[in-house]
């Protein structure tokens, strides 16, 4: 009588990729929604985004990553990213996030200034001229009109995204040390090139 096969299983638990970008986000729909758009997409990373409630200070995003990287193992080629916006924060509450970010090298911070709408504006036009808040939202409802804090991932595109990460390189020029002071740029590329080379 043959010998009797061992049922093959596969151990429960996450998947470990090759690379993980942990993502501790200002917003609670639209951050979460565009980053979403990397997983799936290349089988060796995983994006994950931490998702808070309506606390979006900045202190209240670091405490997010804090908790998680106490809980959680970050390998020395996995990234920590705090993304927020300028908005209405003090240069002082922007000071600590970026002084977070430089006690490792696998430590970032992405501001758009004004919103992250303005990363996404960049998919679709170069972003010149921004004067507000509500004059970024208004551009951007000219090439996703339905846009209410919520992506239609159909229409952020590979060449979008290489096209958002060209023009916001242009305007970092000569590249800032921490984050954009003037309305109108982002470091969110930044993020988005090490996601797209992992």
């Amino acid at each position: 009588m043959p010998p009797k096969r061992r049922a093959f299983q596969r151990p429960l638990g996450e998947r470990r990729y090759r690379k993980l970008f942990v993502i501790a986000a200002e917003g609670v729909k639209t951050e979460p929604h565009y980053f979403s758009i990397f997983n799936g997409q290349q089988s060796v990373i995983m994006v994950k985004c931490l998702k808070g409630r309506n606390d979006s200070a900045p202190r209240h995003v670091l405490k997010r990553m804090k908790d998680y990287l106490r809980q959680q193992d970050l390998k020395e080629s996995d990234e920590a990213w705090l993304v927020v916006d300028r908005d209405k924060w003090t240069e002082e509450q922007l000071t600590q996030l970026h002084a977070w970010t430089q006690r490792r090298a696998n430590y970032g911070l992405a501001l758009s200034n004004p919103k992250f709408e303005y990363w996404l504006l960049l998919h679709f036009e170069d972003g010149s001229g921004i004067k507000s808040v509500q004059n970024c939202i208004d551009r951007l409802k000219r090439h996703l009109p339905d846009y209410d804090k919520d992506i239609d991932v159909r229409k952020i595109t590979r060449q979008g995204i290489e096209d958002a990460i060209r023009r916001a390189r242009l305007r970092d020029n000569p590249p800032c040390a921490d984050w954009p002071r003037a309305i109108g740029g982002t470091t969110v590329y930044r993020l988005i090139k090490n996601i797209l080379r992992a």
